[in-house]
């Protein structure tokens, strides 16, 4: 373990931090960034999990008030995300990392895709008359179990998820999004700890870095433009799509 690859994940979780406080998309400098320091796809998977779920988990005192205002609503989401992300982490181990390693680039591709198509989903959803029902808890499932599998681009679409179960208020849907991705992340969380993939060094270099970043990129949010970090982001998931279907 070489300090040049400790400063340059701290940097890159730095950076992630930023952009996911603006417009989203973390894992997809932090994941590419572990298996460049020299992990496997699956370790890189587990630690990347490890070293950003605080992140989502720190950010729910800020939302007190609108869970609050949700109050009992909370329960079914937080149940049903809670199972999901850890059929997902336990799909992950369970098939091992041989097929996780040749799902990598379609697993990169589609989260470019959920990451251009959120925002237009967010659009149809409000549009939509299905508030209620067993389709958006299917639906929730389904996100959830994607989360704990591998969860890039988790947080743009949680928000159309949410709106389709009737979660409008941007701000109420916020809160709940950080809620639903914690509950994901913290039982998924000890599956990934039990499976002894996750690299702590590179975890807690990164997870510092994310954790800095997040912070200051809220401050910087109201001078850059969401916009153009998303055409860069996107651009970005698109060439390591198209890398890894090269590389793997």
């Amino acid at each position: 373990m070489e300090i040049h690859i400790l400063i340059v994940l701290f940097i890159t979780g730095l950076l992630a931090g930023v952009l996911n406080a603006i417009a989203g998309g973390a894992t997809f400098f932090t994941f590419p960034a572990l298996m460049w320091a020299g992990l496997s796809p699956l370790s890189a998977n587990a630690t990347n999990f490890i070293a950003t779920a605080p992140g989502n988990i720190a950010a729910l005192p800020a939302f007190l008030t609108e869970l609050r205002i949700i109050g009992k609503r909370i329960i079914v989401p937080v149940i049903l995300s809670m199972i999901g992300g850890v059929v997902g982490a336990f799909i992950l181990f369970s098939l091992g990392a041989n097929i996780f390693e040749n799902l990598v680039p379609y697993l990169m591709g589609f989260a470019t895709i959920l990451f251009v198509a959120a925002p237009h989903l967010r659009k149809l959803v409000l549009r939509s008359s299905i508030r209620t029902g067993v389709i958006p808890a299917i639906l929730l499932l389904i996100f959830a179990i994607y989360g704990g599998y591998f969860g890039a681009g988790l947080g743009q679409i949680a928000l159309a998820v949410l709106i389709l179960i009737g979660f409008e208020n941007l701000h109420t849907a916020n809160a709940m999004k950080n809620a639903v991705i914690s509950a994901i992340s913290i039982p998924a969380s000890i599956i990934y700890i039990v499976s002894g993939e996750v690299f702590w060094p590179y975890a807690a270099v990164m997870c510092v870095g994310t954790t800095i970043g997040g912070f200051t990129g809220g401050k910087f949010s109201k001078w850059v433009s969401p916009f153009y970090l998303r055409v860069f982001i996107i651009a970005l998931g698109a060439l390591l799509t198209i890398y890894y279907f090269k590389a793997l």
